[in-house]
């Protein structure tokens, strides 16, 4: 397997899911932005060349990349305490003019 071909794979791993919010919408109409769930361990140059790679189609450029960490929180479950998973949210600024179409992203999984 070709180094080209493992760093493909690792760009397809990163991007988790497209996250949907009341403020990820806002956000979305007004600076251009999507929010995306992403891998923990990923860093900045790594989802942006994923975005970039799952819409190769569309020319997408990423202009930024924000990313914060979102701590799990604590539920409890009966009598016991529990704590979801903690996760990385990434906010992927887009250039003016362009739009991420993800019923191709739905396309993407599928393959």
């Amino acid at each position: 397997m070709s180094e080209n071909t493992k760093g493909q794979e690792r760009l397809l791993q990163i991007i988790q899911a497209p996250y949907v919010s009341e403020k990820a919408t806002f956000i979305g109409e007004l600076n251009n932005q999507s929010v995306f769930r992403v891998a923990r361990d990923a860093t900045k140059q790594e989802i942006k060349k994923a975005i970039e790679l799952l819409w190769k189609d569309q020319k997408i450029e990423v202009e930024n990349v924000q990313t914060l960490n979102v701590k799990g929180k604590e539920k409890r479950f009966g009598r016991h305490m529990g704590r979801q998973n903690s996760w990385k949210k990434a906010i992927v600024s887009i250039k003016s003019g362009q739009e991420l179409n993800f019923s191709d992203f739905s396309k993407v999984e599928a393959k």
